[in-house]
C-alpha cells in the first residue's frame, strides 16, 4: 500500500493530501471526470454514491450525494475552473451542511516513469471552516477513498472498459 501524506497546518486554512499511484495521469483524470468511475471510488467505504452533475469542462458544473447507512444523505457540488487535464483539475467546493462556504480545490498529477504523484490542495476561507472538514471525518474518508483509487486505476481485469491508460 502506497503511504498518504495528509497536511493540515495548525493555523493554516488548508489541506495537502499526497499519494502516489503505479498508474498513469491519463489514468488518474478518467477516474475524476468520468462519473461511473468516480462512484466507485469517492468516499468512505460505509456510504453510496451518487453522480448528480459532472460537467468536467471549463465552467462546467459537479454534484454528488453520499447516502449513509442511516439513509442520511449529504452533498457536495463546485465548479470547474480550466478544463480537467493530465496536469490536473481545479474546481470549487461546496457542502450542502455548510451553505456559503467555499473551498479552492487544486488536484494534480506528477507523472514520474509509470508512476503518477498526486496532490491535493484544498485551500479553505478559513481556519474554522478548514477544521470543520478535519472533524467531519475528513482524514478517514480521503484514506478510504484514495485506497479504493489505487484499487481502480492499477487494476488489469477489465483494462479496456475500466480505466484504460
Amino acid at each position: 500500500m502506497t503511504r498518504i501524506e495528509i497536511v493540515a497546518e495548525p493555523g493554516v486554512p488548508q489541506v495537502v493530501v499526497t499519494r502516489e499511484f503505479a498508474a498513469p495521469a491519463s489514468r488518474l483524470l478518467r477516474a475524476h471526470t468520468e462519473p461511473d468511475l468516480l462512484a466507485r471510488w469517492l468516499g468512505p467505504d460505509e456510504v453510496d454514491l451518487t453522480v448528480d452533475v459532472l460537467e468536467p469542462r471549463d465552467g462546467g458544473r459537479w454534484r454528488y450525494t453520499q447516502t449513509d447507512p442511516k439513509g442520511e444523505r449529504f452533498s457536495f457540488f463546485g465548479l470547474y475552473h480550466g478544463t480537467p487535464s493530465t496536469q490536473g483539475i481545479v474546481q470549487t467546493y461546496e457542502f450542502d451542511r455548510q451553505p456559503g462556504r467555499v473551498y479552492l480545490n487544486t488536484i494534480t498529477f506528477s507523472e514520474r516513469g509509470e508512476r503518477t504523484v498526486l496532490r491535493q490542495n484544498t485551500v479553505f476561507q478559513s481556519v474554522q471552516d478548514r477544521d470543520f472538514y478535519v472533524r467531519g471525518g475528513m482524514e478517514v474518508g480521503l484514506r478510504a477513498s484514495l485506497d479504493k483509487l489505487d484499487a481502480l486505476v492499477t487494476s488489469r481485469e477489465g483494462d479496456d472498459h475500466v480505466v484504460a491508460g
